[in-house]
């Protein structure tokens, strides 16, 4: 008789298979940066059977995440985000073995940080910082992983308007124009993206004019980009898509 965890990645075991559904839990995924994007990610590549998470970010639950990250609550304000974002994979599924920590990425101590880990199958960049987002890309290369990077959804309603290119085929994304610059500068060459092409709309704050505070997100913009880049990662490693 089938155990309630046997029936847990039943219905994904349904669409990939005996194979894709082992392939997934042998794979490894490591995601830095659990904000809106980050966090949603993580949590779509649980529920989707992956075994081993590797989970880096600097930052606490606040306030003013509530609206879009997953594992922003009331009840998780204060809290290191990595380590909800743990309880939260652990509650989905005891059975991956996560490793998540509360650190600071920079140009420094990407290569050396990162290669302590478990070797990740893929690599997904959810980080905010354009010299970090830089830096793990060039360790990536150096590397030979796979990498799958999110740009910004700040400042944007539409959803329909997500697609996936290489950096250099970007266009009306601030975040995007500017990491064109910084690869070059790091020496690095072809990046996936997930990227839209919607015209960010101007926002005015009248408490303050601030970048980060003339920063907008929709509820549903940051969790749909999430989604969709553990979207492409679950297809590539339970091998439904080729990958790159």
């Amino acid at each position: 008789m089938e155990t309630v965890e046997d029936n847990r990645f039943e219905r994904v075991k349904l669409i990939l298979g005996d194979e894709g559904l082992a392939a997934l839990r042998k794979s490894t995924v490591m995601v830095l940066g659990l904000g809106g994007v980050g966090s949603n990610c993580v949590e779509a590549l649980a529920r989707g059977g992956v075994g081993t998470l590797i989970l880096i970010d600097m930052d606490v639950v606040d306030y003013t995440n509530i609206n879009r990250q997953a594992i922003a609550f009331t009840s998780t304000v204060g809290r290191p985000k990595a380590e909800v974002m743990a309880e939260m994979v652990h509650d989905i599924n005891p059975a991956c073995q996560v490793y998540a920590e509360q650190q600071e990425l920079d140009q420094q101590n990407i290569p050396t940080y990162l290669s302590q880990f478990p070797r990740p199958d893929y690599v997904i960049d959810c980080i905010d910082l354009v010299l970090s987002k830089a830096a793990l890309a060039a360790w990536a290369q150096a590397e030979g992983l796979p990498l799958l990077v999110a740009m910004g959804a700040a400042n944007k309603l539409d959803p329909l308007r997500f697609q996936f290119t290489d950096i250099h085929q970007t266009y009306n994304c601030p975040l995007a124009k500017k990491m064109r610059q910084e690869y070059r500068k790091f020496g690095v060459g072809e990046v996936e993206v997930l990227f839209s092409d919607e015209l960010p709309r101007k926002v005015d704050n009248p408490v303050s004019t601030a970048r980060s505070h003339t920063l907008g997100t929709m509820s549903y913009m940051p969790p749909i980009l999430g989604q969709m880049l553990a979207g492409k990662v679950i297809r590539r490693l339970s091998h439904f898509e080729a990958m790159p």
